[in-house]
């Protein structure tokens, strides 16, 4: 039987919720370790923020690379060609790895100017350790990325869940004895809750290793892998794939980053709260992306076989799947704003800021939830082009200006560059959907 959309509903959900358990995960660790900076001193809090939306590009960006991969191994798993779908995972380690070397030497690059950021005197002494610690803890997330993209593709989004779980809950036992010195640990303050996220994502990747090396059901791959070998040309073809993608959750992350710089010209106070409320934000990005990446792994498994209808309807399911989280999300937002923004922080000041940035908050939700939407059907497609081209314009062209133009110029300060969120994302998601109807609706038709 041909499936239907509530079969789609079914299995969207299947792959969606193992992601979303392991993207709390990531929220919770996000959460904690705000929670706990916060509460340890707002110099702290801001240098986290500043020093967090920095990686957060780098993180989004090199996750966004590995996410090129996910298409050719859901492709390959459609086909039932273990072989190809194991060639495509070792080129993805070898362009990967050349990609995670440009972006550690930026890295490197930032953090000799990282004085000349316009950031509040107070804060570099704080953020330059904390800089390098959470720069090598990299070297764990990107094979992690890869991995991850690869058990995905191939229907099994479970390992990665546990992984990622076990790792969250590692990272704020060290947050917990790091930061504030407990028994016979060191008091470290911020530097501490860098190396407990260090130890807590070389645990992750060592145990996502041990599921493909030893689990009985990639056996078959890992004879395919052995006989893989490393091609320029295959590279370079899931380069062409994976860098679009990278570009559009790097120009949208950038988006962010840019803004949180921003914030820090106002004041420590306004740094502080930008923090707080991209943590609450974080929450509801990564619950849409995590249905996102599953409708994709759907699209693209019927791709592989062409059925273009059965993709398109799986399309359809996801984005109802979001925009229900959405609403969720929204509604949690709004009842729960003094609860959230006193979990981090118990300066008033920064309380006081925080709450003033809610409405913005749920203001752009849609417009990110729709974006999320049409950015993966275009993934499951393999229509990557068109997304960079999109987030160009929407983020630098359109959203980081009306930023600056509402905070700065306009006098609206740090409400006026969170309101600028909803016009870029509104702008993308617009672009998106244009260019996912363009492509499919011949296939449709045909």
């Amino acid at each position: 039987m041909r499936p239907n959309i509530f079969s789609h509903y079914r299995a969207t959900l299947l792959l969606g919720l193992p992601i979303m358990v392991g993207q709390i995960g990531v929220i919770v660790q996000s959460f904690a370790d705000t929670m706990m900076v916060g509460r340890y001193a707002t110099e702290a809090l801001a240098a986290a923020g500043f020093v967090n939306q920095i990686f957060n590009l780098m993180t989004f960006v090199l996750l966004g690379y590995s996410y090129g991969l996910t298409p050719l191994v859901s492709g390959a798993y459609g086909r039932g060609n273990e072989k190809e779908a194991c060639h495509y995972l070792k080129q993805a380690l070898g362009s990967n790895a050349l990609f995670f070397a440009l972006l550690v030497g930026l890295a490197l690059i930032i953090y000799t100017f990282i004085d000349r950021l316009g950031q509040p005197t107070e804060v570099l002494p704080l953020a330059r350790p904390y800089f390098l610690v959470m720069l090598a803890s990299m070297f764990f997330v990107m094979p992690f990325n890869v991995l991850r993209q690869f058990t995905d593709g191939t229907n099994d989004t479970v390992s990665a869940m546990y992984c990622l779980v076990i790792s969250n809950v590692l990272n704020i036992v060290g947050n917990y004895l790091l930061i504030y010195g407990i028994g016979p640990f060191p008091e470290l303050g911020l530097l501490g809750a860098g190396i407990s996220t260090l130890v807590a994502r070389a645990v992750m990747l060592f145990l996502l290793l041990g599921v493909v090396a030893f689990r009985k059901r990639y056996a078959p791959y890992r004879k395919a892998f052995a006989k893989t070998t490393l091609r320029w040309k295959a590279m370079w073809e899931v380069h062409r794939i994976s860098f679009p993608i990278s570009m559009q959750i790097g120009v949208e992350t950038a988006c962010f980053t840019v803004s949180c710089i921003m914030a820090g010209w106002i004041g420590k106070v306004e740094a502080a709260s930008f923090q707080v409320l991209m943590s609450i934000g974080t929450l509801g990005f990564l619950i849409y992306y995590s249905f996102g990446a599953g409708m994709s792994i759907r699209i693209g498994t019927f791709c592989g076989t062409s059925d273009w209808k059965q993709a398109h309807l799986a399309m359809k399911a996801g984005m109802h799947i979001i925009l229900v989280m959405a609403t969720l999300a929204c509604a949690c937002f709004f009842l729960l704003q003094h609860h959230f923004v006193a979990l981090f922080t118990e300066d008033p000041n920064v309380r006081a800021v925080s709450l003033l940035l809610m409405a913005p908050l749920i203001t752009y939700q849609y417009a990110d939830a729709f974006q999320i939407i049409f950015a993966n059907a275009l993934r499951g497609i393999s229509q990557v082009m068109p997304m960079m081209r999109a987030s160009i314009i929407s983020y630098i062209v359109v959203g980081l200006p009306m930023g600056y133009l509402l905070g700065f110029p306009l006098g609206f300060g740090i409400q006026g560059i969170f309101f600028a969120f909803s016009i870029g994302l509104g702008t993308a998601a617009a672009l998106f959907y244009y260019y996912y109807i363009r492509h499919l609706r011949p296939l449709l038709c045909a």
